[in-house]
Parts: C-alpha cells; sequence; structure tokens
C-alpha cells in the first residue's frame, strides 16, 4: 500500500523506476496501536513517517496538562522536526490516536533518499515548508483567535475530526476545557 505515499511524492516530484525503488527499500511500514506513541516525551525523534491509515495528535505536556496543537491524518507526514532534523530530544509528544499504518524513514536512510533521488531535496524543502506554515498558522490561531474561532475552523479545515477524535482532545485543541467546549458547541449549533 505505499502507493499513496508514491502518489504523494508524485505531486511534487517525478520518479523514475528505478528511484520508486529507492522508495521503496527507504520507506519502512510500521503498525501503531490507538495509544502508542511515534514519539515520547523525551525521545529523539529518529524517523519523518507518511500516515497510509489512521490519525495521531501532537502535544505538550505542560505540568501534566496535555495541551493539543495539531493532528495528523491520512496522506499527511509525521515527525516532530525540530528534535529530527538537529537529533537532539523531544519537548513534543506523538501519538495514535486510532490504529496506524506509517510508512517511516529514518534520519540516515532521508539522507539517502535525497542523494539518490534527483528531485529527492525538493520534495523534502516543499514538505517541511507546508509543515512551517501549518505551525505558523496555528501558532497565530493561539495567539489571535477566541476558543469559538478555533473550533470552527477545526470543523471548516478537517470536518471529518469530529467523528473521530474525542471532545476532551478537541477541548485541548481549541484550548478550553471540556465543560467548556460544550458551551460553545451549544451555542454554535443553537444559531444554525
Amino acid at each position: 500500500m505505499i502507493n499513496n505515499l508514491l502518489q504523494s511524492i508524485h505531486r511534487v516530484i517525478a520518479l523514475s523506476d528505478d528511484e520508486i525503488n529507492v522508495v521503496k527499500s527507504l520507506f519502512k511500514e510500521k503498525v501503531y496501536q490507538k495509544g502508542d506513541f511515534f514519539l515520547a516525551d523525551g525521545q529523539v525523534c529518529k524517523h519523518a513517517g507518511f500516515i497510509e491509515k489512521g490519525l495521531i495528535r501532537y502535544y505538550i505536556n505542560d505540568d501534566g496538562e496535555e495541551k493539543t496543537y495539531e493532528f495528523g491524518k491520512e496522506n499527511d507526514f509525521v515527525c516532530n522536526y525540530e528534535s529530527f532534523l538537529p537529533q537532539v530530544p523531544s519537548t513534543k509528544i506523538i501519538q495514535a490516536l486510532e490504529d496506524c499504518v506509517v510508512w517511516q524513514i529514518s534520519f540516515a536512510d532521508l539522507q539517502v533518499f535525497y542523494q539518490s533521488v534527483a528531485g529527492g531535496e525538493r520534495f523534502g524543502r516543499i514538505v517541511i515548508e507546508q509543515v512551517f506554515i501549518q505551525l505558523l498558522n496555528a501558532l497565530g490561531s493561539l495567539y489571535t483567535d477566541t476558543p469559538e474561532q478555533r473550533y470552527l475552523k477545526l470543523l471548516k479545515e478537517h470536518p471529518d475530526l469530529q467523528q473521530r477524535v474525542s471532545q476532551y482532545h478537541i477541548a485541548s485543541y481549541v484550548g478550553v476545557k471540556p465543560q467548556s467546549l460544550s458551551r460553545i458547541r451549544k451555542r454554535i449549533f443553537s444559531m444554525k
């Protein structure tokens, strides 16, 4: 089922048959059960991945309080680049919210990908740029949007997550307690 990963790469760069074989040899399929960690607090992020199936969340543990700052789902790349690129311990956590199938590549194998695939470095740069823009948008939203606005953006940008993510995790993402999220939802849906 590596075809979705290959299609994602093909959207950015062309791959020869030999390069397709390089991709197939470097990316390894890994299955995560619901609750498993792609990356635990304090670990060095050893892999970047492509989510074939499933849902993950990115969060920070702030003195025992989990603060969700992003979700990843099918056809998204998953990584904590601030740990992965310099190979330093992470302060971020990446956890499977559903059973997941991830095609992952090690830091060393990514360097081989860059050297062996003609447009490999370009592909890597474009993926990193997309992640960077997402993080800047999320950070801006955190500082400028109300919890209600953040919730509405989540519904608009990821309408399927409402059915897949617990209210606890949505509340954490929005930046409120679950009871406050219930009030926000009630207000929004009473206006419709």
